[in-house]
């Protein structure tokens, strides 16, 4: 027996409304709608199943709901002020390894963008 997959399920009152977040900010492909739940995938990506349990997010931050590895964390800084997505918390250099910033998705959920190695 074996995990195969782990599902990040957020609430939201109306899961359309996501689609300009996970879609058009993150560039994840829609695919499963049945109005009552939105499903996203980033497209040929495959990532082993992870669960990571915290007391705090980090450099005084709370936990986030969902933190996404992205290759390149300032563009995706960028491309959320271009988008109007206000930044909760400006990119930084942290002492683990990470670069990183938090926004907020259209149901309030706290996103940690981040990339490995500074990138």
């Amino acid at each position: 027996m074996e995990v195969r997959r782990i599902v990040a399920n957020l609430a939201a009152a109306e899961p359309a409304s996501a689609a300009a977040f996970y879609r058009d900010f993150l560039g994840l492909d829609l695919v499963m709608d049945h109005g009552w739940i939105a499903t996203f995938v980033a497209p040929g990506v495959t990532a082993a199943p992870q669960v990571s349990v915290a007391r705090d997010g980090g450099s005084g931050m709370p936990v986030p709901a969902l933190s996404i590895e992205v290759d390149d964390a300032d563009g995706f800084r960028e491309r959320a002020v271009a988008k109007g997505i206000a930044i909760v918390r400006d990119i930084a250099d942290e002492p683990w390894g990470v670069r990183r910033f938090f926004v907020r998705d259209p149901f309030g959920n706290l996103v940690n963008i981040l990339s490995h190695g500074g990138g």
